[in-house]
């Protein structure tokens, strides 16, 4: 097998900001981006977006990267089409275990960079992403800081935008698998979660506590979409085989 060196494709990396409260973060943040190569950007439901704002951070360096900004109301939808979704985080720790370095984050997506698209998600400047956004993610990564987290907006999108840039490793050629989409994951827990329920596998009253689990679990195997198809399969199966059984009570009962 031949050898090479392997390097992100950046015309399958996208930015998503999350509910930015300033444009002119977006402007910089896009400054950023096209520093490093990086031009698609998603912004999820701006607090306030002017576009002039955008642009005077942007400069002309950027403003084809603004010019082509997809504005989004949630970010589900925002993340839909995406196979690998990255989220940033400052806090640490509860449902926020498994986090990478921005390093660790670059060189893990190598490979897969090359057949699948990847959205790395930057959350509101005061707050950060919500457990409830971090759900959507498959991995984490932390910028290190010292005794001061906080970075600004458009610092941490540099610092990630800098670190896929410069990734790259000598690896001999193999075939990079096509993922699952966030949306044909999102399909397959939501099923996922009613069958659950329904069979008390898990509490109704806090399903997310089970499901976060079931997420991490299927995340490590990075599925592909023939296999979220399996899974949905089998879970439509339990559904019909659970009416079957309801059914074939009531009509013994009637009989008797």
């Amino acid at each position: 097998m031949k050898s090479s060196t392997e390097r992100i494709c950046l015309d399958h990396i996208t930015i998503v900001l999350h509910r930015p409260r300033f444009p002119e973060n977006i402007g910089a943040a896009a400054r950023a981006m096209r520093n490093m190569g990086i031009r698609r950007m998603i912004v999820v439901e701006p607090e306030n977006y002017d576009l002039s704002r955008v642009l005077k951070m942007a400069t002309h360096v950027a403003a084809d990267v603004v010019q082509e900004i997809c504005i989004v109301s949630s970010l589900r939808q925002a993340l839909s089409p995406f196979q690998v979704v990255v989220g940033t985080t400052a806090r640490l720790g509860g449902e926020r275990e498994i986090v990478y370095t921005p390093s660790h984050m670059a060189d893990r997506l190598i490979s897969l960079s090359s057949e699948n698209t990847i959205a790395v998600v930057f959350g509101p400047e005061d707050r950060g992403l919500a457990n409830d956004d971090i759900r959507l993610c498959h991995e984490l990564v932390n910028i290190p800081t010292a005794e001061f987290s906080s970075l600004n907006l458009a610092q941490a999108v540099m610092v990630i935008c800098y670190e896929l840039f410069t990734a790259g490793r000598t690896v001999t050629e193999s075939n990079a698998p096509r993922l699952s989409t966030r949306h044909e994951l999102d399909g397959m827990y939501d099923q996922l979660r009613d069958i659950l329920v329904r069979i008390s596998y898990i509490n109704p009253e806090n399903p997310d506590y089970w499901m976060n689990k079931i997420r991490r679990f299927f995340t490590r195997m990075q599925l592909k979409a023939g296999e979220v198809s399996i899974i949905r399969g089998i879970c439509r199966q339990i559904d019909w085989y659970g009416k079957k059984c309801r059914e074939d009570g009531r009509q013994s009962k009637q009989i008797e």
